[in-house]
C-alpha cells in the first residue's frame, strides 16, 4: 500500500429539500385549507476516526464529498425525509486544514473520534406554515438552504509514543526491525526508508509505539534529500531517540546536525525528552565508545548511551528510558477512548467555508 500523509479535497454538505404547496382536496370534507409540508433537512459533513488505516492513499482517488439533500415536503402536511450524514473515514492522527494550510480545524487523535464538519441546510417552509386568520390560501413556499462547502486539506500525523531520528544510514531500520516487527527496508545506501514506519514495542510486560523515519541531512529544513515533510510525524511523540553512528567520520558533529534540522523545524521537536543512542558499539571497543561519548556529552548532549541494532547491545536501557517518558498511558493504551465533538466548537475563529 502507498503511503500518502497530504491530500486536499471538497466537502459540501446537503440543500435543504424545498417546502411544498399543497391544498386539501378531500371527499366529503366541507372545507380545504392549505396542507403543504416542509421540506427535510440536507445531509451533515461528518469525519470519523477509524481504526486500520495509516495512510491517505484512497483520498487521491475520491476527492469529492458531497452528502445528501433533504427530500421536498409533500400534501397532507408532509415533512421531506432528511439526507443522511456523508461520515468520512480518516485514519487516527489526521488533522483537517484550511485551505490554505493556516489553521488546524479538526485534529483526530483517538479511535473512534468523530466531528460534524459542515452542517446540512435546512428545509423550506411548506405553504402550510403560512396560514393566518388574513391569508386563507397562501401560496408561498421556500426553497431549502444551500448546503456549506469547504476546500479542505487533509494532513496525517502518525501516533506514536517515541520517534527515532538520524542521518542516512545511521541503522534505524536495523533498530527498529530489531526491537518491533515493522520489517523496516534495509541496505548499505542512504535513504532506504523513504516514509515512516512503525513498529510495536514489548519490553517488560508494557508495549508502546516506536516510529522511524526517513533521514535528515543537513538543509532538510530548506528541502534537501527528503526534506523535513516527515518530521510532523514524531510531533505527538512524548520523547525522541536519536541515534549516530559511532563509525561515522564525526559522531558530534551528525548530532550538531539533526539537532539543528530539528530546532529549524520547530513544532516543539528541539524541547522534546532525547536520548541519544551511540548506535554500531558491535564494532567499536569499549575504550572508543567511552571516548566518543565524552565528546558527545562535552558537546551538550545528555543520556549517551551506547547501543548495537544488530545484537541489540545496550537496547533494554534505551527502552528502559523511553517507558519512563511514555509513562503509564501509552497509545496502545489509549487506544479505543471514544471522543463525541462538534466540529463548529473547534472550527478557528477566522475561518469559515466557502
Amino acid at each position: 500500500m502507498h503511503f500518502l500523509d497530504q491530500a486536499k479535497i471538497y466537502v459540501s454538505s446537503g440543500q435543504g429539500g424545498p417546502g411544498a404547496v399543497s391544498f386539501r382536496r378531500e371527499k366529503y370534507i366541507q372545507y380545504g385549507g392549505p396542507d403543504g409540508g416542509n421540506g427535510g433537512k440536507g445531509g451533515d459533513i461528518v469525519f470519523e476516526a477509524v481504526e486500520g488505516l495509516n495512510t491517505l492513499i484512497d483520498f487521491r482517488y475520491a476527492q469529492h464529498f458531497r452528502a445528501p439533500r433533504g427530500k421536498g415536503g409533500a400534501g397532507r402536511n408532509r415533512t421531506g425525509a432528511g439526507g443522511e450524514d456523508l461520515v468520512i473515514k480518516v485514519p487516527v492522527g489526521t488533522q483537517i486544514l484550511s485551505e490554505d494550510k493556516e489553521h488546524v480545524l479538526l485534529d483526530f487523535t483517538h479511535e473512534g473520534q468523530r466531528a460534524m464538519f459542515l452542517e446540512g441546510g435546512i428545509g423550506g417552509r411548506g405553504n402550510a406554515s403560512y396560514k393566518s386568520s388574513t391569508n386563507r390560501a397562501p401560496r408561498q413556499h421556500q426553497p431549502g438552504e444551500l448546503g456549506e462547502e469547504a476546500a479542505v486539506w487533509l494532513r496525517l500525523k502518525l501516533i506514536a509514543d517515541a520517534g527515532l531520528v538520524g542521518l542516512p544510514n545511521a541503522g534505524k531500520s536495523t533498530l527498529i526491525n530489531k526491537v518491533t516487527n515493522a520489517g523496516a527496508k534495509v541496505g548499505a545506501y542512504p535513504f532506504t526508508t523513504i516514509h515512516p514506519q512503525l513498529g510495536v514495542v514489548r519490553h517488560k510486560s508494557r508495549e508502546f509505539v516506536l516510529a522511524d523515519i526517513p533521514g535528515l541531512i543537513e538543509g532538510a529544513a530548506d528541502g534537501a534529500g527528503i526534506g523535513d515533510r516527515f518530521l510532523g510525524h514524531i510531533e505527538r511523540c512524548k520523547i525522541l531517540l536519536h541515534l549516530v553512528d559511532a563509525t561515522g567520520d564525526d559522531p558530534v558533529q551528525a548530532w550538531k546536525t539533526v539537532s539543528k534540522e530539528l530546532e529549524k523545524y520547530g513544532g516543539g521537536l528541539a524541547e522534546k525528552p532525547q536520548i541519544l543512542a551511540l548506535n554500531k558499539a558491535d564494532l567499536l571497543d569499549d575504550e572508543l565508545m567511552a571516548d566518543i561519548a565524552d565528546q558527545l556529552r562535552a558537546a551538550g548532549a545528555e543520556h549517551v548511551l551506547p547501543v548495537s541494532g544488530a545484537t541489540g547491545e545496550g537496547l533494554d536501557a534505551a527502552l528502559d528510558k523511553i517507558l519512563e517518558a511514555v509513562g503509564e498511558n501509552s497509545s496502545i493504551e489509549r487506544k479505543g477512548q471514544t471522543t463525541l465533538t462538534s466540529g463548529k466548537e473547534e472550527v478557528a475563529k477566522d475561518w469559515s467555508p466557502l
